[in-house]
């Protein structure tokens, strides 16, 4: 592992253990050639994933895009960071055991809106509006008013 601070790629690991999530490992590590410390995590990957745009381009999976996407529509709502871990762990998990390696960034998105709309409906909401490209305030009018009557059934 390349040291981020001086480059070094001779760097040591001074302690693993599971990490909070308890789906990977955390390592810290020491570089001897400018004596910084840092962490890494370590999860398993069960297959490479790529992602099948609606325009047909094609591009690797990237679980930090997923995480920030879902990071973004979840700021500042009463969630804990691990309960967010866990969900963008779940997804991960859901979309590598569908037995594809090509997933349609449909898919992905249908996923991540059915995960949030059970965690946070306002998440759901900020997701939903680039999701499905709102234009313009009547576009969040209507969606929430599609919600109303699955919330009110709820009750």
């Amino acid at each position: 592992m390349r040291c981020p601070f001086c480059g070094n790629v001779d760097t040591q690991v001074k302690d693993s253990r599971p990490a909070e999530d308890h789906v990977s490992i955390r390592r810290r590590r020491f570089c001897p050639a400018c004596g910084g410390r840092f962490t890494t995590y370590e999860r398993v990957q069960l297959r490479d994933l790529v992602v099948v745009k609606s325009s047909g381009k094609r591009e690797p999976f990237d679980r930090d895009k997923l995480e920030r996407s879902i990071r973004i529509a979840m700021q500042k709502r009463p969630v804990e960071p691990e309960r967010i871990e866990q969900m963008i762990s779940g997804i991960v998990r859901r979309l590598e055991s569908m037995g594809e390696t090509d997933i349609a960034s449909r898919v992905i998105g249908e996923i991540v809106m059915e995960t949030l709309a059970r965690i946070d409906t306002v998440a759901y909401v900020r997701f939903a509006s680039v999701y499905k490209n709102f234009q313009a305030a009547g576009d969040f009018d209507k969606f929430v008013s599609e919600l109303r009557p699955a919330a009110a059934s709820e009750e």
